[in-house]
């Protein structure tokens, strides 16, 4: 095996997108516009999406890490407008999309244009979480978003499953289809509810922090394919895993987590950057396969109708799916204000597509069962391509100056420190109630100077939240907890100096500069969490 093609993807696409956060354009959308160009440049490997790589291989750990970073109890807030979207939508868009496909493209079958349909249904959010966060969305819309990424590949993949039974002529009815669906869901989310303690459990009993971060990688790969066995949805296993472990995390060793977070930002860099790099990379592939059957305009057009049928088709489901219930239901209206169209309109425009409809695609197989070629297979590919294109660079670009000019209220900074400055003191007094308590004991007994030190600890935890809202420094611009950590860190730079220095030196060795560095790494990385 050739190892240098997947050497060349993964350190080209780690700089592009390194180079991405030096310019004003979303990391996704540089990355699939670099491939694009690369994709003819004589001598670049012909990179091909391979399905049984990406869905078990790749989609697992990407949805890990979207699931453990989210809130359990956001999404439940906002678990209408996620259903809705994430099954609602999918189902909506897989028969207008392929309803209108059959319209459009001549010879295309209904049941082709519905596995089309399907596989183009799922927007993935990647890059329009990327957007929100970058100009700062209101954290409602971002928590939509990102609910809607967790559970809406799930629904297509069973929509897609469902389609292409009945392309291939395997017989689906409505009443299979809908059992499948079912049989996906309940059986994915079963799965997952049955495996979240027991790894829970393992976690926090395991003592070693490599063995734990071990688990932590195998878990969504286990999860996933322990629901796939059972033909159930490995999507909504993971998912069902990650939300409660990401929610019970406070429950792991500390070390664990401090290594966890910076093993699978690694893992999640890597993966990001090469899976959208690999959408440009695919032009040459799917160009070639489209083949002279629909050269010339006639695939533009094409390309083009379906475009703007899936765009158009997101704002058409968002709109009522927003306001009908509201207007259907009293409780509703009283437990929620009134959405404005803005809102909605963001949320519309955020559906673009992503590597998952262009996996789905290429795993459609070439031929039926009796052996001749599968109908429309090379178009389906080429649209699903073009439509993913399109979304990722029409929606993806505009997506940041609408924002801006829709003036949507982003969050509010100063209420969510003031916030954050309360609960730290309360979290601070009842430490210091716990150590109060401590020192009485005499099995605790402490030099005074040790026991002032716990409490200036304590102190400056709680201060350097209050400090954020202070005034700043009239010469440096910087408020005094940056002054603070500033000075921290040249402490620490100076220390680490000299422990080099004795290494060299030969009056420590290496195993002892390496203890002494952990121990200045933790302290530095203390102070740089207290401002993050």
């Amino acid at each position: 095996m050739d190892v240098m093609p997947l050497l060349l993807l993964v350190a080209g696409s780690a700089a592009v997108a390194a180079a991405a956060r030096r310019t004003p354009v979303p990391a996704p959308l540089l990355l699939v516009a670099v491939g694009l160009m690369f994709s003819y440049v004589p001598g670049v490997p012909e990179y091909t999406l391979d399905p049984d790589i990406v869905l078990p291989l790749v989609l697992p750990p990407l949805l890990h890490t979207a699931a453990t970073d989210s809130s359990y109890l956001d999404l439940r807030a906002q678990l209408r407008p996620v259903a809705l979207l994430s099954v609602g939508y999918v189902l909506f868009a897989t028969i207008v999309v392929g309803w209108a496909a059959y319209q459009i493209v001549p010879g295309l079958s209904l049941t082709g244009a519905l596995v089309l349909g399907a596989v183009v249904a799922p927007p993935d959010a990647v890059a329009a979480t990327a957007v929100a966060r970058r100009v700062g969305l209101p954290s409602r819309i971002t928590t939509i978003l990102q609910g809607e990424s967790l559970v809406n590949d799930a629904t297509a993949i069973t929509a897609y499953r469902v389609a292409l039974a009945a392309a291939v002529g395997e017989g689906a009815s409505w009443a299979g289809g809908i059992g499948e669906f079912l049989l996906a869901a309940v059986g994915g989310v079963a799965v997952g509810l049955v495996l979240m303690v027991p790894i829970h459990w393992l976690r926090t009993h395991l003592k070693e922090p490599l063995l734990q971060n071990t688990l932590s990688l195998l878990i969504p790969f286990v999860a996933y394919a322990s629901a796939e066995q059972f033909h159930a949805s490995g999507v909504l296993a993971v998912v069902v895993v990650a939300l409660f472990l990401g929610h019970r995390a406070w429950e792991v060793d500390f070390a664990t987590r401090l290594q966890e977070e910076a093993v699978w930002k690694m893992v999640a860099f890597v993966l990001e950057s090469s899976v959208f790099a690999l959408i440009g990379l695919q032009l040459r592939v799917v160009l070639k396969g489209l083949g002279e059957q629909y050269e010339g305009g006639r695939a533009v057009w094409y390309a083009v109708a379906v475009f703007l049928v899936v765009v158009v088709s997101r704002f058409v489901w968002v709109y009522p799916a927003t306001y009908l219930p509201r207007l259907l239901s009293a409780r509703i209206r009283e437990r929620e204000d009134d959405p404005t169209w803005k809102g909605p309109f963001v949320i519309a425009w955020a559906g673009m597509r992503g590597v998952v409809s262009l996996a789905i695609a290429f795993s459609i197989p070439e031929t039926l069962h009796g052996g001749e070629p599968f109908p429309g297979r090379n178009l389906i590919l080429f649209l699903t391509f073009t439509t993913v294109i399109g979304t990722l660079v029409v929606q993806g670009v505009t997506l940041p100056p609408l924002i801006r000019m829709l003036r949507l209220p982003g969050r509010d900074t100063q209420a969510e420190t003031l916030a954050e400055a309360n609960a730290q003191a309360q979290a601070s007094r009842a430490a210091e109630r716990r150590l109060d308590d401590l020192l009485s004991d005499e099995r605790n007994t402490l030099p005074q100077p040790l026991a002032d030190r716990l409490r200036t600890v304590l102190e400056r935890r709680q201060n350097a939240v209050w400090e954020r809202l202070g005034s700043v420094n009239p010469v440096t611009g910087e408020t005094v907890d940056d002054t603070y950590r500033r000075l921290s860190r040249e402490m620490i730079s100076a220390e680490r100096a000299v422990f080099v220095k004795l290494r060299d030196g030969r009056h420590i060795d290496d195993e002892m500069l390496r203890t002494l560095l952990r121990r200045l790494d933790l302290e530095e990385a203390a102070a740089y969490r207290e401002a993050a």
